[in-house]
């Protein structure tokens, strides 16, 4: 199991799927990699050299790449900063609910604490007037 970025990445799966364990690699990302170090996309992780481990790690080290706790840093900064400011989005925030546009009434229920678990066990209680 080789270890990039302080991430053991899975040996039994195809590189380009393996890197995308690393926070802040995606699917295109990870194929950028590859084509920089001149590696093939179809390669398993548990058969690659240790010189092609270097390869990759040397490519993701570069300022270029922020992964995992700076770029963890960056986005709770950013999220501090909307809360702070007392934007829309940061209110979102602290009220733990969607803060791109979702509906929550059907969706969300979770994290608005509306589990349902049978048909009509989450419903509110309907008021009598």
């Amino acid at each position: 199991m080789a270890r990039i970025a302080g991430v053991n990445i899975p040996s039994d799966k195809r590189i380009v799927v393996a890197l995308t364990y690393i926070y802040g690699v995606g699917p295109s990302r990870a194929k950028k990699i590859l084509e920089a170090t001149k590696i093939d996309a179809s390669i398993r992780s548990k058969d690659l050299s240790d010189d092609q481990v270097k390869a990759i790690r040397g490519v993701l080290e570069t300022p270029e790449y922020r992964l995992e706790g700076d770029l963890r840093r960056d986005v709770m900064a950013n999220i501090k900063r909307l809360k702070e400011i007392g934007s829309y989005r940061g209110s979102r925030h602290l009220k733990r609910l969607p803060a791109r546009g979702q509906r929550t009434k059907s969706n969300s229920r979770t994290v608005r604490g509306n589990v349902r678990r049978t048909m009509g066990s989450g419903r509110r209680a309907l008021t009598k007037t």
